[in-house]
């Protein structure tokens, strides 16, 4: 979303707030001839593409602009979309429909869900072939975000963006504080260690002369485990998750990245208890001079400094890897699908992912590479200058309970909390998180 930014200490407008409060359902059709409202016999009409989406605000809007210059080339089709609520109501609903048969004929779902719904038969691979025949390869996309599409040798998703966990900045005191380089963007090399990283943020809350790097995470049920996640793979530790368990990841790394974080929000370089909404006002208000956010805020921290900078997460500990995740289609379950309009379905997509460029406005990353070859995306900033993240980007671990909007990431980022607000040493916290990934092991999969 995008609009004047809230005072400090008052909740700025949000993307992720706008899609938390969603009608539970509305529906556009859009395609072939004029937008019209849908209908029974619309839905029922071979040549509509019924679509489920989680797009409200201003997505919701671009989506509708890509369905419309999609058009040429999906000629004789149109789209029905049907906007449900974010997060566990939209699952829940699209996991019922399609266990019954009766989801959709495309969804849209997070990449980090995929894993809650090929292996259970929830969702039908896609046919390369065809997709193929619409312009759309497996070489259109980076094998970070590729590689999750897959299971058991068959692809179930085809990937819409990526978006990255980043760190957005104000332009000039980065530049005071001599941490850009010569063509004038965020100099990562500033950050790559956790001394370094903690080193910079002093250097920007001197030339901000107010706060260094602001993260907000209190209270949030996802943040703490996007920051930690990232980090941690960028430690190069195992994480691995067996079904049953128990969990396979190195402790020691994990309170190393605990305690790094507890010294990133110790309120020397940030203004430390900061919750989700007070960080984007400290941001927007030029309380701090930089932020640790998802790019989906790019239009909220635009409305407020059009010159706005981004970058990739630097790599602190050594390997590269972006905390990410990626929106999706997927094709709910049919017993007997129709080939004419599984056909119609794929070429559908195929033609929304050409017209990728609109949702690169809001600062998403389009999975379908060539549109970010193209000469207009490289002049559309600051998302050329975060493309890069699309390379080393790391999802949720690939079990049916992570995820998006999950109770997972919501039980990892308690113990963060109390870590980074109530003093729980860091090696306990690690601990502690290891006996909530053996509890989600232990629990079969619902579906």
């Amino acid at each position: 979303m995008t609009g004047t930014p809230a005072p400090v200490g008052r909740p700025a407008p949000t993307r992720r707030r706008a899609l938390t409060t969603a009608l539970a359902a509305g529906a556009t059709v859009l395609g072939a001839g004029a937008l019209s409202g849908c209908g029974s016999a619309q839905a029922a009409d071979g040549s509509t593409v019924r679509l489920w989406d989680l797009f409200s605000g201003a997505d919701g809007a671009l989506l509708n602009d890509m369905v419309r210059a999609a058009r040429p080339g999906m000629a004789g089709t149109r789209i029905e979309r049907t906007v449900l609520e974010w997060g566990t109501p939209y699952y829940t609903k699209l996991a019922m429909a399609s266990a019954g048969g009766r989801g959709p004929d495309v969804a849209i779902a997070h990449m980090s869900r995929l894993a809650g719904y090929a292996p259970t038969g929830l969702a039908d691979p896609w046919d390369l072939d065809l997709l193929a025949e619409f312009g759309v390869r497996q070489t259109d996309f980076t094998d970070a975000v590729w590689s999750r599409t897959q299971y058991e040798g068959r692809t179930y998703a085809v990937p819409l963006d990526t978006h990255p966990f980043i760190v957005f900045y104000h332009p000039e005191p980065v530049r005071k504080a001599g941490l850009v380089t010569k063509d004038g963007t965020l100099d990562a090399d500033a950050f790559s260690s956790p001394d370094r990283f903690l080193a910079a943020g002093k250097e920007l809350a001197k030339a901000s002369g107010k706060q260094g790097i602001a993260f907000g995470y209190v209270t949030d049920t996802a943040q703490g485990w996007r920051l930690f996640y990232g980090l941690y793979r960028q430690t190069g530790g195992a994480f691995r998750l067996p079904p049953g368990g128990p969990a396979e990841v190195d402790v020691d790394r994990m309170a190393e990245v605990i305690a790094f974080m507890a010294k990133v929000v110790d309120g020397r370089v940030n203004p430390g208890r900061l919750d989700y909404n007070a960080s984007l006002a400290a941001f927007t208000n030029r309380q701090t001079a930089m932020t640790l956010s998802g790019e989906w805020e790019l239009g909220t921290y635009r409305a407020a400094d059009k010159n706005v900078g981004a970058a990739p997460f630097p790599t602190v500990f050594g390997t590269p890897a972006v905390y990410a995740d990626s929106h999706a289609f997927v094709l709910p379950h049919r017993d007997h699908p129709d080939a004419g309009h599984r056909r119609r379905a794929h070429r559908a997509v195929a033609a929304l992912l050409k017209a990728g460029q609109i949702w690169a406005t809001a600062g998403h990353i389009p999975a379908y590479e060539p549109v970010t070859r193209t000469k207009a995306y490289t002049s559309l900033l600051p998302q050329a200058h975060y493309k890069k993240a699309a390379d080393h980007v790391v999802l949720d671990p690939a079990v049916w309970f992570a995820g998006a909007g999950s109770d997972f990431q919501n039980a990892m980022s308690q113990v963060l909390q109390q870590a980074l607000l109530d003093g729980l040493a860091p090696d306990r916290a690690a601990r502690a998180m290891v006996g909530r990934l053996n509890t989600f092991l232990a629990k079969p999969s619902p579906a």
